[in-house]
């Protein structure tokens, strides 16, 4: 059940993007890419809130931080493999990556620095941390909705390379909004299989819930927008794949974690934003070897590889971490 309602979602989380990506064309550009930005992590959203209900609280803040990694790691290191191999190097966007990778600089401080107050401050219990986590989240919100400004509106030029990656054929407006509620209603009916299996596939496949919130629940919740993050890559269209890629990262860590946050209050089960040692140095040194690759504006194929075998390190500690 555990297996079968994981590879379930992959179509679903498909169909939820092509079916948001209809909408956003019908939308203009502005509003389509607030429509991308809103609905992009929507299914590891409702996979996280379904946990959230069961009070998985740790499962949903490995899966925070295995998305971000898995983004930075193992998505950006396909694309840029694959991208380069037939190419000597790749160009793309560099004032757009370093936006990107800054940002995402910023959210990691956000998510350290609970932790390090943790530890460090020993008058501290749990309403302190709960109290310093809603206002790291609140922040962390701001900077988001300050992105969209920059992105959407005073520096829209330098994302204008990724508005021409529309499909020429898109859904009607009515066809869009069905397979929107329906694969978002399906998602919600396989995240509650997944979730209610999680336990048992815990005890007989052997695996950890870190691994699983790591590594597994994060591959399947983003299978459709990674496959489309490398697909760009390897046609030499660079500023969409690394606007997938890091643009992803940054919506876990600046609205997504955010809102699980306050969310997870009315859910009866408050999260902090205290995350596991493990966790915060997997996901520091993985924005730190992102950031280095991608500043300089150029990629080849063994800076993908790179990633890749960083994203494998990770893997394996997560695996056999108990």
């Amino acid at each position: 059940m555990f297996v079968l309602s994981g590879l379930a979602i992959v179509p679903l989380a498909a169909w939820l993007g092509r079916a948001t990506e209809a909408l956003a064309a019908q939308a203009g550009s502005g509003v389509g890419a607030l429509l991308n930005a809103t609905f992009g992590n929507a299914t590891e959203l409702i996979v996280a809130i379904v946990a959230l209900r069961a009070g998985l609280v740790e499962v949903v803040k490995a899966s925070l931080a295995g998305s971000i990694i898995g983004n930075l790691l193992l998505v950006l290191g396909l694309s840029l493999l694959l991208g380069g191999l037939r190419r000597e190097r790749q160009e793309f966007n560099r004032m757009a990556a370093s936006v990107a990778a800054s940002a995402m600089a910023l959210a990691t401080i956000g998510l350290v620095l609970p932790a390090a107050f943790s530890l460090t401050t020993r008058a501290s219990n749990r309403s302190d941390e709960g109290a310093l986590s809603l206002l790291v989240a609140a922040l962390l919100i701001a900077l988001y909705l300050l992105s969209l400004v920059f992105s959407l509106g005073t520096h829209a030029h330098l994302y204008a390379g990724d508005t021409h990656e529309q499909s020429e054929r898109t859904w009607p407006v009515p066809r869009a909004l069905v397979v929107l509620a329906a694969s978002t209603a399906g998602l919600g009916l396989m995240s509650e299989l997944l979730v209610g299996s999680l336990e048992g596939a815990v005890r007989q496949l052997g695996w950890s819930e870190l691994f699983i919130g790591v590594i597994f629940v994060p591959i399947i919740g983003n299978a459709a927008e990674h496959a489309t993050a490398v697909v760009a890559a390897t046609k030499d269209r660079m500023d969409l794949s690394l606007g997938i890629a890091l643009g992803s990262s940054t919506q876990v860590a600046l609205l997504v974690a955010p809102i699980l946050v306050f969310a997870s209050i009315v859910l009866g089960h408050p999260m902090d934003l205290i995350f596991p040692a493990i966790e915060l140095v997997a996901l520091s040194a993985g924005v730190a070897i992102a950031a280095l690759i991608t500043l300089d504006g150029e990629s080849n194929w063994f800076e993908g590889a790179q990633l890749l075998t960083a994203y494998g390190v990770i893997a394996v500690v997560m695996f056999l971490a108990v």
